[in-house]
C-alpha cells in the first residue's frame, strides 16, 4: 500500500528507513515515540502516521506539553469539572476526550512534570482517567504518540523522567534524522519552499545555481527543516536578482564552506564602525515613503532574527530585545509564518 506522506518532502536513504518503519507501524495501535532534533518535522511525521492508520477518519489532537503552563496542562489533557478551581466556571472536556477514537500527539513530552507523568502512565496502561475535580472514571479510546528532542534515557538516569513511562512510550521508537544527514533532500526542500513562497508573493520563481546549491549542502542547518524554510522565505522577499547568488547568503553559510564574504563597496559617508545611516536619497532611489521604508527595514530584521534563531520565536524575540508576543504580532501583520 502506498503511504500518504502529507507534506513530507525527501527521498534520502535515511528517510526511506523512516518510511519503512512508518508503513509497518501505522496500521497498528502501538504506541510510538518519535525522537529528533528541534525543527526536523516531527509533527508532520506523526500526522502521516495518523493518516495511514485505521483511525484516519477520527480526530488528530496535538498537544505541545512544553508550551502549556504546568499548572494548566492536567486540565488541558483531562478536562475539568465546574468549580475544580477558581476560573472553572463550567465543565470542560480535555484533549483525551476530544481525541476519542483518534490519535493524541503529546509533543515535547520530556517537558512534562513527574506528577503528571503518573497520570499519562495510567491512561496508557488502563485506558482511563478522571477530569480535574471529578470523581467519574472516563475511558480513553485513543492512540498515543509522543515526541521529544531530549534524550529520554538520560532524563530517566537523572530522575527527571519516569522509567516505567519511558518504556510504555518507547514501544516503537521512530527517529527522524537531522537535515544535515539527509544529503540531497536539502536541495529538494529548498526548491519546494522557494516555489511555495515565490508563488505566495506573486514573484517569478528564483533560480538556485550550482555554486549556491553547493553552499546549501555544505552548511549544517542546526535549525533543521524549520531553519531552511524560514531562510527560503527570507530569500523570496529580499533577493533582488532572478537567482540566489552566494553574495545573497549570510556569512555563517559562507563560513561553513570556508569562504570569505563578498566585498561590498564602502559608502563615502560611512562612519568608522561601518554603519551607514539611511538618507532621503535612499528613499528617493527606492521610490519609497518613510513608512514603507521603515516597514521594509523591520521586515528584514524580523526575518534575519528568525533565521539566526533557527525559527525559534523565543530566541528571535531575545535577539531583537522584544517580547515574544510582540514578535508574533509583527509576523502575523506581515503573514510571515507566525504559527
Amino acid at each position: 500500500m502506498e503511504l500518504n506522506l502529507g507534506g513530507i518532502v525527501g527521498k534520502s536513504p535515511v528517510l526511506d528507513e523512516v518510511y519503512r518503519i512508518l508503513g509497518k507501524v501505522a496500521p497498528t495501535d502501538s504506541t510510538v515515540l518519535v525522537t529528533g532534533e528541534s525543527g526536523t518535522g516531527k509533527e508532520l511525521l506523526v500526522r502521516a502516521l495518523h493518516c495511514n492508520s485505521r483511525r484516519q477518519g477520527r480526530p488528530f489532537v496535538p498537544v505541545n506539553c512544553g508550551a502549556i503552563p504546568r499548572e494548566l496542562l492536567e486540565s488541558e489533557l483531562f478536562g475539568h469539572e465546574k468549580g475544580a478551581f477558581t476560573s472553572a466556571i463550567r465543565s470542560r472536556p480535555g484533549r483525551f476526550e476530544l481525541a476519542d477514537g483518534g490519535t493524541i500527539f503529546l509533543d515535547e513530552i520530556g517537558e512534562m512534570d513527574l506528577s503528571l507523568q503518573v497520570k499519562i502512565l495510567r491512561v496508557l496502561q488502563e485506558k482511563e482517567f478522571e477530569r480535574v475535580g471529578g470523581t467519574k472514571t472516563m475511558k480513553a479510546d485513543v492512540r498515543i504518540v509522543a515526541a521529544t528532542n531530549r534524550d529520554l534515557e538520560e532524563e530517566v538516569r537523572t530522575g527527571r523522567f519516569r522509567e516505567d513511562l519511558f518504556y510504555r512510550l518507547n514501544v516503537i521508537p521512530l527517529h527522524l534524522p537531522p537535515l544535515r544527514e539527509r544529503g540531497e533532500d536539502i536541495l529538494l526542500l529548498a526548491d519546494h519552499f522557494l516555489n511555495r513562497f515565490c508563488k505566495q508573493k506573486q514573484r517569478k520563481k528564483l533560480g538556485l545555481p550550482a555554486r549556491s546549491r553547493d553552499l546549501f549542502l555544505r552548511y549544517p542547518w542546526p535549525g533543521n527543516v524549520r531553519e531552511l524554510e524560514n531562510f527560503m522565505e527570507r530569500l523570496s522577499i529580499l533577493c533582488e536578482h532572478d537567482e540566489i547568488l552566494p553574495e545573497d547568503l549570510p556569512q555563517k553559510i559562507l563560513d561553513a564552506a570556508g569562504l570569505a564574504a563578498p566585498e561590498a563597496p564602502v559608502a563615502a559617508c560611512a562612519p568608522a564602525n561601518g554603519f551607514v545611516w539611511p538618507t532621503i536619497g535612499h528613499l528617493r532611489e527606492k521610490s519609497l515613503g518613510l513608512k514603507e521604508f521603515l516597514d521594509q527595514v523591520e521586515e528584514r530584521l524580523l526575518l534575519e532574527a528568525l533565521e539566526e534563531a533557527g525559527g525559534v520565536k523565543n530566541q528571535a524575540a531575545e535577539i531583537l530585545c522584544i517580547k515574544r508576543t510582540t514578535l508574533i504580532e509583527k509576523l502575523k501583520k506581515r503573514n510571515l509564518a507566525a504559527d
